[in-house]
């Protein structure tokens, strides 16, 4: 009897360490995987700002028509308004003046935009405009200045133009999560007259003086992380870039720039990795009417995610123009021919490109 009691005993104890043993293990384990998950979440994910850049946002002529003729302000998004809702902020050259006036015919070159649209474009996310080109003052100063109030008072933001000389060249802020992007904006001399230049006490635009422009990148370096220059200029419906476009785009980055984005050839132009910057020489039309060839339909939005201390990724979406002023994004499947083209004049080959297809 005691002999079994004793083996009970034993038995019992054995029970017990194993249970004590089993346990802990448990415990350590379940510590473990509390730790980690406690690692896991104390550790934040990099702060991001995502920016959509366009071409030529061109709200005149053939564009107004189409809104006119379908009784739709929103028309010519329809297909293309939720990309541009789901970045952070959306940058595109305005090419004409906000003011009310004369329906413009086709075959006109003087362009100007009906007022009742620059919500729109708020709503769709526009959010900084460059205004240095050749056709923001197609209604003089009094369309420049009506332009200035129109935008501010619809808090969208415009560079490369202001009330004087110093406002034309002062950047302008993007910042999200305490990263600030500055945007400075210049047109092509030989695209405009002298009065249509900003001076110390009257409206215009900056225009493409490499000294000016370096002065301007010095002081916006100062205020963001990151320096992003418009340029306008270029031979329009020429794919190669000219050597004014090439020796500006250098010299900007020399001086600081981390992005050049070009506009006015209505085409697209290459892409060029120069030291530490990207240059886009023409990124084509974006709302535009020119339907006459595939060359002014093609286009390339582009999609770029910044971290505090560079570029992470730079997303290219093809885009196809239809209905003389609907942007849609396409793929190889929807669009064959005008994919092939649009990507056979994306000749960069970078590890921070990526080509999406929808």
């Amino acid at each position: 009897m005691i002999k079994f009691q004793n083996i009970f005993i034993i038995f019992l104890i054995a029970i017990t360490a194993i249970f004590f043993t089993f346990n802990k293990e448990i415990s350590d384990l379940l510590k473990l995987k509390l730790e980690d998950q406690v690692f896991y979440t104390s550790v934040n994910p990099p702060a991001l700002i995502s920016g959509v850049f366009v071409g030529d946002v061109m709200l005149s002529r053939g564009v107004a028509h189409q809104i006119e003729k379908n009784n739709n302000l929103y028309y010519p998004f329809l297909h293309i308004s939720d990309f541009l809702k789901k970045a952070d902020f959306v940058f595109a050259n305005l090419e004409a003046p906000v003011i009310n006036g004369k329906k413009i015919k086709s075959g006109e070159m003087i362009f100007r935009v009906d007022e009742n649209l620059v919500p729109i474009l708020k709503e769709n996310n526009f959010s900084i405009f460059s205004l240095a080109n050749n056709h923001i003052l197609n209604f003089g100063k009094e369309g420049l200045n009506n332009t200035l109030n129109i935008l501010e008072k619809n808090n969208i933001q415009y560079v490369g133009a202001g009330k004087n000389f110093i406002e034309a060249h002062q950047p302008k802020i993007i910042e999200k999560n305490n990263i600030k992007l500055a945007f400075l904006a210049y047109n092509d001399k030989a695209l405009s007259y002298p009065s249509n230049e900003a001076n110390k006490n009257d409206s215009g635009i900056a225009v493409m003086d490499i000294d000016e422009a370096k002065k301007d990148i010095a002081m916006a370096k100062k205020l963001a992380n990151f320096v992003i220059v418009s340029m306008h200029s270029g031979n329009e419906y020429q794919y190669e870039p000219t050597q004014t476009q090439i020796d500006f785009a250098h010299s900007v980055v020399d001086a600081g720039a981390d992005l050049v984005i070009g506009h006015h050839p209505h085409i697209i132009q290459p892409i060029e990795k120069y030291k530490n910057g990207y240059i886009f020489y023409s990124l084509g039309n974006f709302v535009f009417d020119q339907m006459w060839s595939n060359e002014t339909l093609e286009s390339i939005a582009l999609k770029i995610i910044f971290t505090s201390n560079n570029i992470k990724t730079i997303q290219i979406y093809p885009i196809v123009i239809e209905n003389y002023s609907q942007p849609k994004i396409i793929n190889a499947s929807s669009s064959p021919e005008h994919y092939k083209n649009i990507i056979q004049k994306i000749n960069l080959s970078d590890n921070k490109l990526v080509i999406v297809e929808p």
